[in-house]
């Protein structure tokens, strides 16, 4: 297999050629696609276990609408950019979308089989389980056939002043083409009987509705005679649809949603500013190539052949639903719902020792590293040290780089202030951060505004490591001190995501940031950089070199094991690796919250290999790397997934944990729990499917997020 990484900066060493397995009849060669799972496929199989949190009975309540919603809002993305980029490759003639060799076509067609069954379950979820039980509670979504007469004419008074004013009928007509519908909007086709004050009569209209319009309306309760009723909004323009046509009789009406293409499409080599390029872009991502169309189940087949032939769609893309056409949409009921009884209970994460005193960090960091498990410790500490530093009259400069940060984000309010304050601010802002490309851009125009250097990564390389740099005078000269994440500088994904964070004034970790810094803000060959490895240079063989080298351990008789914790894990050098150090006799543990391609168990190929995924109350996030490293135990934390796109088209780093207290920690909190969790896990089979764990008989429980969440949080 040639080399796949692509030219740059400074080309990176070849993979150093690893001894071949010997060759075993029966057993296929390492590059075989029996050997590869479908990523696609996989992906998808990670909705299905959140969907199994939905139709846990042992979760609150809300907690289970909520893992809809998240299931629903999964499934928008992964037609917006997975499925989008597949039909890309399809009418290009691309053959084989992976290294499984499955036919891109054929891919399509398995896609669209699992997702119809995904759909079909969540649905059944919903009308099975999920609204007989918030009826229960006395949550309920009231039934436009059984509206009293008292919500009847509130419904009626609601529409006539809050949702008439803002919509816009089109009739279809050859003045009248079919309308650019918005991305994943909640649009309405009529069909309709009359003529008009013009004498048309083309008898089918389309109607959308804004996003502006709240989705589930809160019925007053002494309207609806209770709390926590609500109408959804659907509901409320299906019945009064014909107040849009005068005098014309709507016979029907049908809602539907078309979900599109959302990749944005910039030549950033042919641009002269990239941000401008892709603030003139994204208008556009409202309006791709339909990828998939929704109706409810009323909808006639005429209907639906003219939202297909209008949409270039075939009828595996179609999917009729019993429901609301956009499950997220309930969702909202989580907060809109004050049931605390019917939610996880809340918790105050927690903070480390060292910190709990308050003070200046800089003093703390000078005694030794910090590490962070978020969310069970609190993200506050990271902010408090952008902070101090911006109101520290002997820092001299800040380095930051930011590729997901939400709104009125604390550390873009504290780079502000460092600015603003005569600091040396530099932030590296990820504009192709996938949908947030609209909030980075608004957050680098305000960093600029305030006097910071921003700059926008290297071209052709998304820049997701997670480095935060603050330069101090001090008496011995300027010092560093560091930041370095699994996750994003977003406080809100903090308290949901699982990840780490090490702050350090380690000199040798300040050097490599420092220098990593100069590297995305200037030119310059790669870097020899000390503690850190970085992506698209050293990470990507350094990993197999690691892997590698626990083989020829196992080989000579010695101890030797991999433990890993990843998003994804699809690159075809790493798994290959992977599989040499299985057939030496590795015993390899890892933890794969989504994609794999990896097929665990195989014969002669893969039986030391065990491969799980934990999911539950949070996202499983942090990205964790084990070796045994004849008794070394080297451990690093990164920002980098095992995918060809972050090991070679992005740059990440993976920083080493070097202080034994520490890596006992994340040892303990992000390894050996997950690995012997019996409730939330699920181990991969060789064939692709997944199953869940259960306590044995006898045995107890264990939750690896219950259990770092009772060890770390007050």
């Amino acid at each position: 297999m040639p080399d796949p990484r692509l030219t740059s900066l400074e080309a990176p060493a070849p993979l150093s050629p690893a001894p071949p397995a010997q060759a075993r009849e029966g057993v296929p060669a390492l590059d075989s696609p029996s050997l590869y799972l479908p990523g696609l496929l996989s992906l998808l199989e990670f909705n299905r276990r959140v969907l199994a949190q939905a139709a846990d009975p042992g979760l609150p309540l809300l907690e289970r609408l909520r893992f809809l919603g998240i299931f629903s809002s999964n499934l928008d993305e992964f037609f917006e950019v997975r499925v989008s980029g597949l039909r890309q490759q399809v009418r290009v003639g691309v053959r084989s979308a992976g290294p499984d060799g499955m036919p891109a076509g054929e891919l399509l067609r398995r896609i669209s089989e699992v997702a119809h069954g995904l759909v079909a379950e969540a649905y059944r979820l919903l009308g099975t389980q999920i609204m007989p039980a918030l009826e229960a509670e006395g949550i309920r979504l009231l039934d436009r056939g059984h509206w009293s007469p008292a919500v009847m004419r509130w419904v009626r008074s609601h529409f006539a002043a809050e949702v008439l004013p803002v919509l816009t009928p089109v009739a279809l007509d050859p003045s009248h083409p079919f309308p650019q519908v918005l991305n994943k909007g909640l649009s309405f086709v009529a069909s309709l009987e009359g003529q008009d004050a013009f004498g048309r009569s083309s008898g089918v209209a389309v109607v959308q509705v804004p996003r502006s319009l709240p989705r589930l309306v809160r019925v007053p309760d002494e309207v609806a005679g209770g709390p926590h009723r609500f109408v959804p909004l659907s509901a409320i323009v299906e019945e009064h649809l014909g107040d849009l046509f005068p005098g014309m009789e709507a016979t029907g009406c049908f809602p539907f949603r078309i979900t599109r293409d959302s990749e944005l499409w910039v030549d950033e080599e042919d641009v002269d500013n990239l941000l401008q390029a892709l603030a003139g872009e994204l208008p556009r991502r409202n309006y791709g190539a339909a990828v998939r169309l929704e109706v409810g189940e009323a909808c006639p087949n005429e209907m639906v052949s003219l939202l297909l032939a209008r949409t270039e769609l075939g009828h595996d893309d179609l999917y009729r639903v019993p429901g609301p056409v956009n499950l997220n949409r309930l969702a909202s009921l989580y907060t809109l719902v004050e049931r605390p009884d019917l939610k996880f209970a809340p918790f105050e994460p927690g903070v480390p020792a060292r910190l709990k005193a308050g003070g200046s960090l800089f003093e703390v960091l000078q005694q030794g590293d910090v590490l962070l498990h978020h969310p069970y410790e609190a993200f506050a500490p990271v902010i408090d040290l952008v902070r101090q530093a911006a109101a520290d009259p002997d820092v001299l400069a800040i380095k930051q780089t930011l590729y997901r940060t939400g709104h009125d984000s604390p550390v873009v309010a504290a780079l502000v202030d460092a600015a603003r304050a005569g600091k040396d601010v530099t932030a590296v802002v990820e504009l192709r951060a996938r949908f947030d490309e609209a909030q980075n851009i608004e957050l680098a125009t305000r960093l600029q505004q305030a006097g910071a250097s921003i700059v926008y990564g290297i071209v052709g390389y998304k820049t997701h490591a997670k480095m935060l740099l603050v330069v101090r005078r001090e008496a011995g000269g300027l010092r560093r001190y560091v930041h370095l994440g699994t996750g994003n500088y977003h406080t809100l994904n903090a308290r949901v995501y699982t990840d780490l964070g090490l702050l350090t004034a380690d000199p040798q970790a300040g050097e490599d940031v420092h220098a990593l810094f100069n590297q995305l803000t200037g030119l310059g060959k790669a870097p020899q950089l000390k503690r850190l490895l970085q992506a698209p240079f050293t990470l990507h063989s350094s990993l197999v070199g690691l892997i590698d080298a626990e083989a020829a351990e196992a080989r000579a008789g010695r101890p030797a094991r991999i433990e890993a914790r990843v998003n994804g894990l699809s690159d075809t050098w790493v798994i290959q690796a992977l599989y040499r150090a299985s057939q030496a006799g590795v015993p390899i543990d890892l933890v794969v919250r989504g994609l794999c391609a990896l097929r665990p168990g195989v014969p002669g190929v893969s039986e030391t290999i065990r491969v799980r995924s934990v999911v539950g109350r949070f996202l499983e996030h942090a990205r964790v790397y084990r070796f045994h490293a004849r008794g070394e135990d080297r451990l690093f934390c990164s920002s980098a997934d095992w995918m060809e796109r972050n090991l070679l088209r992005r740059v990440e780093t993976a920083f080493p944990v070097l202080d034994d207290r520490l890596k006992h920690r994340v040892i303990e909190e992000c390894l050996r729990p997950h690995l012997q969790d019996n409730v939330q896990a699920w181990d991969l089979q060789a064939d692709g499917t997944w199953v869940r764990c259960r306590p044995a008989p006898g045995e107890a429980p264990r939750s690896a997020q219950a259990q770092v969440l009772q060890r770390l949080t007050r």
